[in-house]
């Protein structure tokens, strides 16, 4: 990996091109990312982007859905797609010598979909699906309830999901409108990894990509700061999710690497304070872990744990207690330093997967124009001193901008319950 770099570059209309070339890999990814997610809907269209996502990979002008799969996989390959809150991205993985297989049909899904009512009617009816088995997984159902909570009255509350009821009524004219406003320069950017060459991507992307211009980029508002709040959310799961967060920095905050490293010393890993004084002493939880979702402007940085009834008042009081007593004692000997390996292994182990490196390089361009390599990210993680962590523990774990969320069957001292008790 040494000396390894990522290349950048343009097509003639102006499309960013960014490929990560791994040498001797046996794999070849391309993705083009669309700089539009669900934080960029009005409220009449809550869900579009998402319900698009799925539609142009019906039929585009030269084959269906099912041609499509016979093709990708007849070369060793998959497709697939996300939307995001801030980005959609289409994308397909290959073994190297059928890389061409992948960059057609990313490009026609994303360049040629029909986009009719046909295949609008069909999609619908699986994303309503699919919105309703969230809810019924209660432990991935949480992660979107507190992003909601915790950025009410502003775009970033609204899930990638949308409204089932608004998805319902939506039209192949409703996705056709919205594609022809946001699939378009200056939203496009494309990205490849494994075995691929910068030249090569650039024609491909420019041949299949410059005809579409004319767009504007989406304009979005910075996310107010805000104060503390707890919400109890009715579920039938006899388990009961609980999120206890804050907000966080942007994605090009210069102490994002800190915070990181404050996020992994409370709750990443069976090492950590969270994992060793809530669940491994005294056996509140079955689970619980830190997690830090990242917006170009702004995240959270949230633990989430899972309980049965009896053990939620006394978890979310050990969980403060847990917070309170590192911001008032500060970072353990050689606490910071297992971290940073815990860290320095999550990334390296995720950089030998192409379509996790795939997803990293095209997410942290899309978010902030980071084209960060491995080793570079390596060396900001050695850079971060136990001053940075309690100076970044001390600026974001206030109980006065903590908000809580519970998820469960209905309970009426957890409904009524007073976050009062959980203050630090």
């Amino acid at each position: 990996m040494s000396g390894h770099h990522i290349d950048v570059s343009k097509t003639s209309g102006g499309i960013p091109v960014v490929v990560d070339n791994i040498p001797d890999s046996e794999s070849a990814a391309y993705m083009i990312g669309v700089a539009t997610g669900s934080r960029d809907e009005t409220e009449d269209i809550f869900g579009l982007s998402h319900l698009l996502e799925h539609t142009v990979f019906r039929e585009t002008k030269t084959m269906d859905s099912y041609q499509m799969a016979k093709e990708i996989e007849g070369a060793g390959g998959e497709l697939n797609a996300f939307t995001g809150r801030e980005m959609t991205a289409f994308y397909g993985i290959t073994i190297k010598e059928t890389a061409d297989v992948a960059r057609r049909i990313v490009g026609d899904i994303v360049a040629n979909p029909l986009i009719n009512d046909k295949a609008t009617k069909l999609e619908k009816k699986i994303v309503l699906q699919e919105l309703n088995m969230i809810k019924n997984e209660p432990e991935r159902y949480i992660h979107d309830l507190f992003e909601t909570v915790l950025w009410r009255g502003h775009e970033l509350a609204q899930d990638e999901g949308g409204d089932p009821k608004l998805v319902a009524k939506m039209t192949h004219k409703d996705l056709r409108k919205y594609y022809e406003e946001k699939y378009l320069i200056p939203n496009l950017s494309v990205y490849a990894v494994g075995s691929v060459d910068l030249d090569e991507t650039v024609a491909w992307a420019e041949e299949t990509l410059d005809s579409m211009s004319g767009g504007k980029r989406n304009v979005r508002k910075v996310p107010h700061t805000p104060e503390a709040k707890y919400e109890f959310v009715k579920n039938d799961s006899d388990h009961y999710q609980v999120a206890m967060g804050f907000p966080s920095y942007s994605s090009s905050n210069p102490d994002r690497m800190a915070m990181s490293m404050m996020s992994a010393v409370l709750g990443s890993g069976t090492s950590s304070r969270l994992f060793n004084d809530v669940r491994e002493k005294k056996a509140l939880v079955y689970s619980i872990f830190t997690s830090i979702a990242q917006n170009s402007d702004a995240s959270s940085t949230t633990v989430y744990m899972s309980c049965t009834k009896e053990n939620v008042e006394v978890a979310m009081q050990t969980t403060s207690e847990v917070i309170g007593k590192f911001l008032k004692e500060g970072l353990e000997k050689g606490e910071l330093d297992r971290a940073k390996r815990l860290i320095k292994g999550a990334n390296v182990r995720a950089m030998e997967s192409t379509d996790n490196r795939l997803y990293r390089l095209g997410v942290n361009h899309m978010l902030n124009g980071s084209t960060e390599t491995l080793e570079q990210r390596l060396a900001k993680i050695d850079t971060v001193t136990e001053d940075d962590v309690m100076r970044v523990a001390e600026d974001l774990l206030k109980f006065d901008r903590m908000n809580v969320v519970v998820l469960g069957k209905t309970c009426r001292p957890l409904k009524e319950y007073d976050m009062n008790k959980l203050s630090f």
